[in-house]
């Protein structure tokens, strides 16, 4: 007589071999989970979502020889047309579900001029500047040459009383990696600056890179994928 095994007794499921009926397999209970979780159940896992940060460059408010640090002017007339003139190609990046800018007043009027209605994220400010603020580089250099020579050597020193450039990419780098990753956009009007720093974090390198990157006004970064996992794109429009 062939005797049915253990938790089919009478070919019923779920009974000892008493007749009683048993509790859930206590070991189910915490293997079930993970493999909902990690997808196990199919020989798979679930690949963490990504995201999509466009970065728009703002547009100019002077001349480049004329650029100021933290320079808080409004667009010139320059500017302005630029802006109409690159519009066909960035305002589908409206579209975005989350859209930011720099807290200057360029970037929030060329963040207006293409429809974006940002929101003003203070994280996106411009590297902070000490004493400089309001100069240009000609005009500091001739006041304190050696302070900036101690600048642009060393990405920790901050003879100007304000923020080191390591500092400064730190904290757009955490800004950066921070956006929700639940495959959405993300799109911001920043300071040619940010997007500077932005893409020394994404890409991984020394800082020193800063110094060799130009971003021209309305040129556009584009970042896909999650936090130490950055795929780049970088296009110009105007300038």
């Amino acid at each position: 007589m062939r005797c049915r095994g253990a938790g089919s007794v009478g070919g019923r499921r779920g009974l000892d071999r008493r007749g009683t009926r048993r509790g859930p397999d206590p070991d189910s209970r915490t293997r079930r989970p993970a493999a909902l979780l990690t997808g196990a159940a199919f020989g798979s896992t679930i690949a963490p979502m990504s995201v999509r940060v466009s970065l728009v460059a703002a547009a100019r408010s002077s001349a480049l020889l004329a650029e100021r640090f933290d320079d808080d002017r409004p667009l010139d007339p320059t500017g302005r047309r630029e802006v109409q003139f690159v519009a066909h190609a960035l305002v589908p990046l409206g579209a975005a579900e989350l859209r930011y800018c720099s807290p200057t007043p360029r970037s929030r009027a060329t963040g207006d001029a293409l429809g974006f209605a940002p929101l003003t994220q203070p994280a996106l400010r411009d590297c902070d500047m000490g004493r400089w603020r309001g100069l240009t580089l000609a005009e500091v250099a001739a006041r304190e040459p050696a302070s900036v020579d101690a600048w642009l050597a060393d990405p920790r020193s901050a003879p100007h009383g304000g923020e080191p450039l390591l500092a400064f990419i730190s904290r757009i780098g955490d800004w950066l990696d921070t956006r929700p990753a639940l495959g959405g956009s993300v799109v911001a009007v920043a300071e040619p600056a940010v997007i500077r720093a932005a893409l020394v974090h994404a890409l991984q390198v020394p800082p020193s890179v800063y110094w060799r990157v130009d971003v021209r006004p309305l040129s556009t970064l584009t970042l896909t994928g999650l936090p130490g996992r950055w795929s780049l794109s970088l296009r110009a429009f105007a300038g």
